[in-house]
């Protein structure tokens, strides 16, 4: 490990302040998720969910964008500013979402649906973007889905879950793809009415990449930018938040007198954390900003195709 990132030579560094001055020197942009650890949200220029960030994305006029999410999010940035340099602090922060959809499936799905419109959530790689009509995230689903004519048939990739709450939510019935976020499935039903229990007053709200059975516990299900602005907005003083418990960074700022209790995992683990978000970290942030690396790349060819279906969405708002 060269001296100047090893751990002690990290760790004599003010982060903050380098990272903020990396940022001015590099013309650059620092986006993050809602699931980030909470330095790291400190540090950025916008935190958003996956519409935010997409739209964030296509709107800023910095020379390099660093992405502090997952590997299909900075992908996004790069289909949509394909002249830019963009980054990620860890290659390896995937998706169970996207690494379950791998596009040879996909395409062959598609073929055997001919005439159905291909609906993918954004929580999937730029090849399968590439092979879709239209991108949706969890935001928009309901409105992209409603936007596509009552009698064409929808496929519905790669969320179940998600795919399950749209179908309700549009009296649709839409063909869905057999895939689920790891974090959202391991949200235990059992102990969530334990927790109903010792707290009989607090509002569960919920991320409709949970399972079925959760969301039916739910007074409440959103996309992470909805489930901030109705903890802000409801009149409830608590609540049981079933999804990434990196949410909770901005719930607390946003409504420092609400009570959050994050959602209970299946096992004694730290399983409501994602752990492709949290590989990355200040210092990965840091050296990715010194070091112009790790860079995302794509095919040009591909990356116009998975354009259009992005552009798609987009234009819905």
């Amino acid at each position: 490990m060269p001296e100047d990132t090893a751990p002690a030579a990290l760790a004599a560094l003010d982060l903050d302040t380098e990272i903020r001055r990396l940022l001015r020197e590099r013309n650059a942009v620092l986006l993050a998720h809602y699931y980030q650890e909470s330095e790291i949200q400190e540090l950025a220029d916008f935190v958003g969910d996956s519409l935010q960030l997409a739209q964030a994305a296509r709107r800023t006029e910095a020379e390099v964008i660093l992405f502090a999410g997952v590997h299909f999010m900075a992908e996004t940035a790069k289909i949509l500013n394909p002249g830019r340099i963009v980054l990620v602090p860890d290659l390896a922060a995937g998706c169970s979402l996207a690494d379950g959809c791998p596009v040879e499936p996909f395409r062959a799905w598609r073929a055997r649906h001919p005439g159905a419109v291909a609906v993918s959530y954004i929580n999937c790689s730029a090849a399968v973007k590439a092979e879709s009509d239209i991108i949706c995230t969890s935001s928009n689903a309901v409105r992209v889905v409603e936007s596509i004519p009552r009698d064409t048939e929808v496929l519905f990739a790669p969320d179940r879950n998600l795919g399950r709450h749209v179908a309700e939510r549009t009296g649709r019935a839409l063909v869905l793809w057999p895939g689920t976020c790891i974090v959202h499935e391991l949200f235990s039903l059992e102990k969530l009415t334990a927790l109903q229990h010792r707290h009989p007053e607090a509002e569960v709200i919920a991320h409709p990449e949970c399972e079925p059975p959760i969301l039916e516990r739910a007074s409440f299900i959103g996309s992470t930018a909805a489930l901030i602005d109705h903890v802000v907005a409801s009149p409830a003083r608590e609540f049981i938040v079933l999804t990434e418990s990196g949410i909770l960074h901005q719930m607390r700022k946003r409504a420092p007198d609400k009570a959050l209790i994050p959602g209970p995992p299946s096992s004694d683990c730290a399983c409501n954390e994602c752990p492709h978000m949290r590989l990355n970290t200040p210092e990965k942030v840091y050296l990715a900003l010194r070091d112009l690396a790790p860079r995302v790349e794509l095919d040009p060819g591909l990356a116009e195709r998975a354009r259009r279906p992005i552009e798609r969405m987009l234009a819905l708002g």
